[in-house]
């Protein structure tokens, strides 16, 4: 099976540092502001964010053409919240948004589908111990 690979490096200190992120044709600047205050660079947990969209966008996508109702498009949304508490930073929850177009698709079954995807795509396995949200909604 495939082997994926990111590089991350930092220099300096925390809070005047910088980091570089580096995978497949990318090369991303991040730093303490982006991460834990907000900026236009870009942080870990919203490379995680896209990721977990992509995943889900995707297996959600197979599982309707798999059920013989392909989906004419599905657009995904994740939202990792950084939360700081007593023990330090930590990602406290994951919450999903999907909305697709699914031509003759029962709402009920788009529902179960969906909730389904949100267990079973590979990016939500290995978050498993996250909570997460999902809202679904059939276009």
């Amino acid at each position: 099976m495939a082997v994926r690979t990111a590089t991350a490096t930092w220099t300096g200190t925390l809070k005047e540092g910088t980091g570089a992120l580096d995978f497949g044709a990318q090369h991303l600047g991040y730093n303490f502001v982006s991460r834990f205050e907000g900026s236009t660079d870009t942080n870990p947990e919203e490379l995680m964010a896209a990721a977990h969209a992509g995943c889900y966008s995707m297996a959600l996508n197979a599982a309707l053409e798999r059920a013989g109702t392909p989906a004419t498009s599905v657009v995904t949304t994740a939202k990792v919240h950084l939360t700081k508490g007593d023990a330090g930073f930590s990602i406290s929850q994951i919450d999903l948004e999907t909305v697709a177009e699914v031509p003759g698709i029962d709402p009920a079954k788009f529902q179960e589908m969906a909730e389904a995807t949100k267990t079973g795509c590979i990016i939500s396995k290995a978050l498993s111990a996250v909570p997460m949200t999902l809202t679904a909604t059939l276009k």
